[in-house]
């Protein structure tokens, strides 16, 4: 994608002098890089290869009968959503933007073509039928339209050359993005804090349980992610305003 930028996604300074060296500013992005990178592989990783054996059998998630696109729809989905996690993480890495302003654009066409627009398209055809019940359909589905639309505007933006819309719109982008691995964190959360009522709330039914912990962090995953970004966005406009305020006192 187009890039030329201003400091959007770049973590807010901490006091540090303007003309810190480069070498020092990288250092700081790679405390989080590094994680994120980390994570992300982890993830693919673990839940890529059964579905590239195109093998049903070995689906991690229930394949209902009588609906044959569903495994071909997930297998897409996971597929491309794989590309877009990995993509992203370099997508949003202050370096190698600037560093790398040509691969930056090419990754960013990649993350928007082969990621996530097939990916949310894939998904619009697997949520509505979701084995962990509607809580669960109604939260994939919903996390779907808008990680479509969060691409679709961001990459609306950059073909404007409003660079600075650009970034704000894939930040949200990639905040859902990564819902899916948060999601595996919340959902483990859950079990272990409805255990207790397996015998009470839930009849010792486990299924029902497992459900309600399914619906509670499909939705925690990409709501929580969404205001994450939207205060890390915030937090950077008013660190500008504030030293745009003081170069003006001064």
């Amino acid at each position: 994608m187009p890039t030329t930028v201003d400091n959007s996604l770049t973590p807010p300074a901490t006091g540090a002098p303007s003309g810190r060296p480069a070498g020092r500013r990288r250092a700081r992005q790679l405390r989080w890089v590094v994680p994120l990178l980390l994570a992300a592989v982890a993830f693919v990783l673990y839940a890529l290869p059964p579905y590239l054996t195109l093998d049903p059998s070995r689906s991690r998630l229930p394949v209902p009968q009588g609906y044959p696109p569903y495994y071909p729809l997930l297998v897409a989905h996971i597929v491309f959503g794989s590309v877009a996690l990995l993509a992203g993480c370099f997508q949003v890495w202050p370096w190698f933007r600037r560093r790398y302003p040509a691969a930056h654009r090419w990754m960013g066409r990649t993350y928007f073509f082969g990621g996530v627009f097939p990916a949310g398209i894939a998904v619009l055809g697997v949520a509505p039928v979701s084995s962990t019940g509607f809580v669960s359909q109604v939260g994939n589905t919903m996390l779907a339209l808008l990680w479509l639309a969060t691409a679709v505007a961001g990459y609306r933006m950059a073909r404007q050359r409003r660079f600075v819309e650009h970034r704000r719109w894939m930040i949200r982008s990639f905040a859902l993005t990564t819902s899916i691995v948060v999601n595996r964190v919340w959902l483990i959360l859950f079990v272990v804090l409805l255990l207790p009522q397996l015998d009470t709330t839930y009849g010792g039914d486990q299924d029902a349980m497992i459900r309600a912990a399914a619906g509670a962090s499909v939705w925690m995953s990409w709501v929580l992610n969404l205001l994450v970004a939207e205060w890390w966005l915030e937090r950077g406009n008013a660190r500008r305003r504030g030293a745009g305020r003081r170069r003006e006192a001064a």
